[in-house]
């Protein structure tokens, strides 16, 4: 397999979190900062309609800069929420396409290195329909947009009709994409679990870190999504927990974030911000696992 590289060089632990962008988008590294990240992930417009303001130069240059000062890195921006790669509406997927290209480069201007894609749903063509249609998708996004992000297909917990709740699955997507250098792969502990691989022992967790390695290949590995889980193992249904206060545990996600074999991945958590003092309490939980 080709190995896949990031522009950045991680040769620290990396250990962020989701942050807002209300505001100005460069306010962001403000507030990645002051909550002690060194890798941090955004979306770049709302998440949940089509409409996207143009970024200001202004801002976008403030954004590079700040990037650059407070050294994070990577920068991850999560794709809208509306977008389905995999839809067999013609419509709809067109718009997706669409806007998908536009979001990448967004990203592309706002010196992100990573674009993470969460891999849609098949409404009911089945899964490898869906597959087809994303790895489509992602062959005409990346003729049109040429991106200098790394797209990462992220693992899913698998709930309706989603697709990447096996790595299996995400491996088929990657072999229908031309340009295979261009993709790479976010791991979510959360989802992962309620997908059905046990991360709550060792084994389990070098069973499945085996897996991911014999489908896929560790070195596409390039963020992991942190966060415990609020559901059961093999439950399908994705709903993200506080580090160490949800089934997956304190414990085992320690081994995770200690493994060997992960430590060139950026650990970024999408964990619940119920109240202002939640991102300060994962963080401290996070850092406080590293040996």
């Amino acid at each position: 397999m080709t190995p896949v590289v990031l522009s950045v060089k991680i040769s620290l632990m990396r250990i962020g979190l989701h942050v807002s962008i209300a505001g100005k988008i460069y306010e962001s590294l403000d507030r990645a900062r002051a909550l002690g990240c060194n890798t941090m992930q955004i979306f770049s417009r709302n998440p949940r309609g089509w409409q996207a303001q143009a970024l200001d130069a202004a801002d976008v240059k403030e954004f590079r800069r700040l990037k650059s000062e407070y050294d994070i890195a990577p920068v991850a921006v999560h794709i809208p929420y509306i977008i389905n790669l995999a839809s067999p509406d013609a419509k709809l997927y067109a718009r997706s396409v669409d806007s998908y290209v536009e979001d990448i480069k967004r990203a592309d201007r706002l010196g992100a290195e990573c674009f993470v894609t969460h891999l849609g749903s098949h409404v009911g063509t089945g899964e490898a329909a869906g597959m087809r249609r994303f790895s489509e998708a992602l062959n005409e996004i990346i003729k049109r947009a040429d991106p200098k992000a790394m797209i990462l297909l992220e693992t899913t917990a698998g709930s309706g009709d989603q697709l990447g709740y096996e790595f299996k699955q995400i491996r088929s997507i990657i072999d229908g994409v031309k340009k295979k250098d261009k993709i790479g792969v976010c791991l979510d502990t959360a989802h992962v679990f309620a997908a059905g691989y046990d991360l709550r022992t060792a084994a389990g967790l070098d069973k499945m870190l085996k897996s991911f390695d014999r489908e896929l290949g560790l070195d596409r590995l390039k963020v992991i999504h942190f966060n415990d889980s609020l559901s059961e193992f093999g439950s399908r249904v994705d709903r993200h927990q506080h580090i160490g206060k949800g089934k997956i545990g304190l414990a085992a996600l320690k081994r995770v974030i200690n493994h060997p074999k992960l430590k060139g991945a950026a650990f970024i958590m999408e964990t619940p911000k119920i109240t202002e003092k939640d991102d300060k309490m994962n963080m401290a939980a996070a850092k406080r696992m590293i040996s």
